[in-house]
């Protein structure tokens, strides 16, 4: 706990010394689950508090032309070893020329527009120890060129090294049965890690349409879990995906669509996302700001879908009170149609003062089946608190 500590002070001691290039958060997270464990006699426990800290320096020269961003992440979790992890977001160089940028480094991409899940975003590997809702990301090395046209934005990148999935020890909760070996991982390239994976997405604007269209081409980010004696295997295949993203914004209305083409191990599927948001303005004479939101997640794989979400109905509620704390909320439900297996969540957040932020976040899972993909979290409903510094 000491060396801990120890590298917890030293990643923060150049925020205190370069205050005017840094800036950040430095966060307290308690976690605890409603439930004991599902397998009983296993280490997992009640209750975990993890501090993390994210600082980011940023720094811009050669008349804005140029810059510099560094931002890494790390966090210190009581009783999971793999949650108590670092990585670098970012650490990325940018150059600015007359119709085009370059990006060379680490980073961070999101695609993606429907609210229960991301299809189409597949540049960044998810820090599965984070959370399970795959909202958090590792950095990723890249080479990116974007070029900017009359008819839409291009993104070309060249992506030289494969990040791994994290999962949770077996101390960590939520977490598969059985655990989850990464030391272990295999791949179908034998470039292993060092596969260079391409990408390549337009992007533009028609009207009260926002369109994507990418295609990628490298290791499946979505590892393939082999049981080999008493412990998950992650296998990484190769894979191309094709895919659409839109979403159209009429007045309080906005309409939205995920759609992918994906061949993997000789399969080829599709999935989509597509759904809707109407927001209700100023809600009983209020500056607060209502919205309803409903998605509809479909998997062609049906029953041998390695996602959760194959034949799901996403219904929501978002509120924004517009206040001087920007304090927000949504509720969501997920429910499998076939099987009426169901996910809800609740976020919420809110400002307190100029430099702290409180979130809350509630996760439970009804109607488990005994064989379905929810099985591992049936006992996991969770409510989690997390209170934050900014700088």
């Amino acid at each position: 706990m000491k060396t801990r500590i120890t590298l917890l002070i030293a990643l923060l001691t150049p925020c205190l010394t370069y205050a005017n290039e840094w800036s950040g958060n430095i966060a307290v997270q308690s976690r605890y689950f409603m439930h004991d464990p599902a397998i009983q006699n296993t280490e997992q426990h009640n209750h975990y508090l993890s501090m993390s800290a994210e600082p980011e320096f940023y720094h811009r020269w050669d008349d804005d032309n140029q810059s510099f961003t560094f931002k890494p992440f790390i966090r210190l979790d009581q009783h999971d070893d793999e949650r108590t992890h670092g990585d670098v977001r970012e650490l990325v160089w940018q150059r600015v020329f007359d119709n085009w940028e370059l990006k060379v480094g680490i980073s961070k991409v999101y695609w993606g527009v429907t609210e229960s899940q991301h299809l189409v975003d597949i540049i960044n590997q998810t820090d599965a120890v984070e959370n399970i809702d795959g909202e958090d990301k590792l950095g990723q090395p890249m080479i990116q060129a974007s070029f900017e046209k009359d008819w839409g934005l291009i993104d070309v990148f060249i992506l030289p090294y494969f990040r791994e999935r994290t999962f949770a020890d077996t101390e960590g909760r939520p977490r598969t049965f059985p655990t989850v070996d990464s030391g272990q991982a295999q791949y179908e390239s034998s470039d292993k890690e060092n596969h260079i994976d391409l990408a390549i997405r337009w992007f533009h604007m028609i009207g009260n349409w926002e369109i994507g269209l990418a295609h990628f081409d490298g290791t499946s980010r979505d590892p393939v879990l082999q049981l080999q004696g008493s412990t998950l295997i992650p296998f990484y295949p190769q894979m191309n995906q094709t895919s659409i993203d839109a979403q159209a914004t009429t007045e309080d209305w906005l309409w939205k669509l995920e759609l992918i083409s994906r061949d993997v191990l000789n399969d080829r599927y599709y999935a989509y996302t597509a759904g809707l948001e109407y927001t209700f303005v100023g809600i009983m004479q209020s500056d607060a700001d209502l919205g309803l939101v409903a998605e509809y997640l479909y998997d062609d794989r049906g029953n041998s879908a390695t996602s959760f979400f194959e034949n799901d109905l996403m219904m929501g509620l978002r509120l924004a009170l517009n206040d001087e704390q920007s304090t927000e909320a949504l509720l969501g439900f997920i429910i499998d149609t076939d099987s009426q297996e169901t996910l809800i969540s609740l976020e919420a957040s809110r400002r307190l003062g100029n430099r702290w932020k409180a979130e809350l976040e509630i996760r439970t899972f009804q109607h488990v089946e005994q064989n379905g993909l929810l099985q591992s979290f049936k006992k996991d409903d969770f409510i989690q608190l997390d209170l934050a510094y900014y700088f």
